[in-house]
């Protein structure tokens, strides 16, 4: 069973009018129990390019809070394709059972390697990668995040003709994947924001190694001190979002793109147009492991994720 036959239709959920603008969540988050949102997108025509190959291994890199690892980790499961995931970060190399994530791709046959900062930044450059290409020399390589000119490709399928009639479309920005994706689909009248995640100014030219439009742009004020880090106010936010309209949000990626377009609307300064979609791109994984750190400072956590499949 390939981890795609279980793709469920996604929905577009009306958020309550604020300040006159009308706010439309496309719910890509429900397609798939585990491998959902935009890892479901990046990793659909990576999977099917590897039907026919039974002895390929994929190898892929991730920190150990990364969405990417627990998906492909999981599409392998289903796939029964091996994976090995790079790890950034040799501390972890003892502790896997400290981060859900890692415990869990662990748990779904993903071999884990936890290298030094400066090995991972290295990628297939650095002596571990190399060494196990040697090993297996049908190992597949996949980037960072998924972004790779079939991930675009995957992500481009996150728009449908009746998307065109809104103003704006906007969604989280890890590696850039999904945004050239969503950039590529995009019609001519509308413009596609990017709300970074994290510290990342080399992603706008990544982004542009895969479209040659111009209608974008990415916001780098709501990163909260950088990636997988957030506060209290964002907490409170995604709390709130939960409580009102009973969607979950993770706190790496689009709990800060829904406080980023609240608080500009709020402020008076949204000037991109009226309609607005926001894409969900999954990655719920992400909340009980943030929720034990939050929990083990004694900080407010989020009051959902027991519920969630990971």
């Amino acid at each position: 069973m390939q981890f795609f036959d279980f793709f469920k239709s996604t929905i577009n959920q009306s958020l309550e009018p604020l300040k006159g603008h009308t706010i439309i969540i496309k719910r890509e988050d429900l397609i798939h129990p585990i491998v959902s949102g935009n890892k479901f997108r990046k990793l659909k025509y990576v999977f099917k390019s590897l039907e026919e190959k039974s002895d390929t291994t994929i190898l892929t890199f991730g920190g150990a809070f990364s969405n990417h690892l627990a998906a492909v980790a999981a599409a392998g499961k289903l796939a029964d394709i091996k994976t090995i995931g790079i790890v950034r970060g040799e501390e972890w190399e003892n502790k896997i059972e400290a981060s859900t994530t890692l415990s869990y791709s662990k748990s779904q046959g993903m071999e884990l390697f936890c290298v030094s900062r400066a090995d991972y930044d290295l990628k297939e450059g650095s002596g571990v990668v190399r060494d196990l290409q040697t090993q297996n020399p049908s190992t597949r390589i996949l980037p960072e995040g998924g972004t790779g000119t079939l991930g675009v490709k995957g992500c481009e399928e996150i728009l449908q003709k009746s998307d065109t009639e809104f103003d704006v479309i906007c969604s989280s920005v890890g590696t850039g994947g999904t945004l050239a994706g969503l950039i590529n689909k995009s019609a001519p009248n509308q413009t596609i924001i990017g709300f970074n995640a994290l510290k990342n100014p080399a992603v706008k030219n990544k982004i542009a190694q895969f479209t040659q439009k111009q209608n974008w742009y990415i916001e780098d004020r709501y990163i909260f001190g950088g990636y997988a880090k957030v506060n209290d106010d964002l907490i409170s936010f995604m709390n709130s979002f939960y409580q009102q309209y009973k969607i979950p949000l993770d706190p790496i990626y689009t709990g800060k793109l829904l406080f980023g377009i609240f608080d500009i609307i709020k402020q008076n300064k949204w000037q991109w147009g009226k309609k607005i979609l926001i894409i969900h791109t999954g990655g719920l994984q992400g909340v009980k492991g943030m929720n034990l750190q939050l929990q083990k400072k004694g900080k407010p956590h989020l009051v959902y994720g027991k519920e969630l499949p990971f």
